[in-house]
């Protein structure tokens, strides 16, 4: 699909105005609901049909969140998406992976998905168990990551700062998560050379972490960490924590390697979560670096609606739009 004409108009409409701030207050109607936040103490657990696999061996000390040994929560959050609440997996010190099996064909391909939440809570179902449905009937094997949150990205101490956490527990997650994927390949009937990942908001930051590496944010632990976690595609919705706040450019903490994997951003310009910017960026990172990047910028949308249809035609139309770039890559 050729609209790369169309994005680079938009990149330069944007850097014209000098800088000029992106509406953060427009968000979509169907998402404008507010409702009570319930939360308990237990664990997420998936419903039928998911495999949760612990990802760090049993006993191992791992390094907790910003929260310590606080017993893990669930809990929905406070603002109804597409009609429907939405639900979250906060305090987790012990992270998985859930394992979800292609419907019908197996095509060979296998879908990591980092759900959003802001780096504090996991958005479980929203950017989570539903990509799932859909990837799943794309006939992929699809994996949720549960990782380690809540972890603060602008401690008192060094505000203003331009640094992400270390260790970025996140990120170390990810990268283990991938390496017991690619180790799995053969008794899960994927392809090793094609494991792509799809992160939303937060997630879509770590989809550029991991995408990005220069190697194991850890010492390794086992053979599977002696695996590549490099993706070989990446899908970053409406992602966060790249845009530095000046000019088009990228966080220091945020670098761009020319090899990269083949990359497919989308995001509303009205986001009043994340700003525009941040996908516009990281486009521009991309394209310097000559790694293939396919972008999809909509006025409207919003932020954080995952795959849930709402009156903006973003809500859609892009899920479609990634299948298709999907079989242009020939992951699928």
């Amino acid at each position: 699909m050729q609209k790369i004409g169309v994005v680079l108009a938009f990149v330069l409409l944007v850097v014209g105005v000098n800088g000029a701030a992106v509406s953060q207050t427009s968000k979509t109607t169907d998402a404008a609901a507010k409702v009570k936040i319930v939360s308990r103490q237990m664990v997420w657990t998936p419903g039928p049909g998911g495999e949760q696999i612990p990802l760090w061996p049993k006993g191992m000390a791992l390094q907790k969140p910003d929260t310590g040994d606080h017993p893990e929560e669930v809990g929905n959050g406070s603002g109804l998406v597409a009609g429907r609440l939405w639900h979250w997996a906060g305090y987790v010190t012990r992270p998985t992976m859930t394992i979800y099996r292609p419907k019908g064909k197996n095509t060979g391909a296998a879908l990591m998905v980092f759900p959003g939440g802001g780096y504090e809570v996991v958005a479980m179902d929203l950017e989570g168990t539903e990509i799932c449905d859909w990837a799943t009937a794309q006939g992929m094997t699809c994996v949720v990551l549960k990782y380690r949150v809540p972890q603060d990205w602008h401690p008192k101490s060094c505000r203003p700062c331009d640094r992400e956490p270390q260790p970025f527990l996140p990120l170390q997650d990810a990268e283990r998560a991938m390496g017991l994927l690619r180790e799995r390949a053969g008794s899960l009937h994927i392809d090793p050379h094609r494991i792509g990942v799809i992160g939303f908001s937060a997630g879509g930051h770590l989809v550029t972490a991991i995408s990005n590496a220069t190697g194991r944010s850890y010492p390794p632990v086992d053979a599977a960490d002696r695996l590549s976690a490099r993706p070989d595609f990446a899908i970053a919705v409406y992602p966060g924590h790249l845009w530095s706040g000046h000019g088009m450019d990228l966080h220091t903490y945020d670098p761009v390697r020319s090899d990269a994997p083949p990359t497919f951003i989308v995001q509303a310009d009205n986001d009043p979560t994340d700003d525009v910017r941040n996908s516009i960026s990281y486009f521009l990172a991309l394209k310097a670096a000559k790694v293939p990047v396919e972008m999809h910028i909509y006025a409207k949308g919003g932020h954080a609606f995952g795959m849930r249809p709402t009156s903006a035609p973003i809500t859609t139309e892009w899920p479609k739009l990634a299948v298709q770039w999907l079989h242009s890559i020939k992951m699928l």
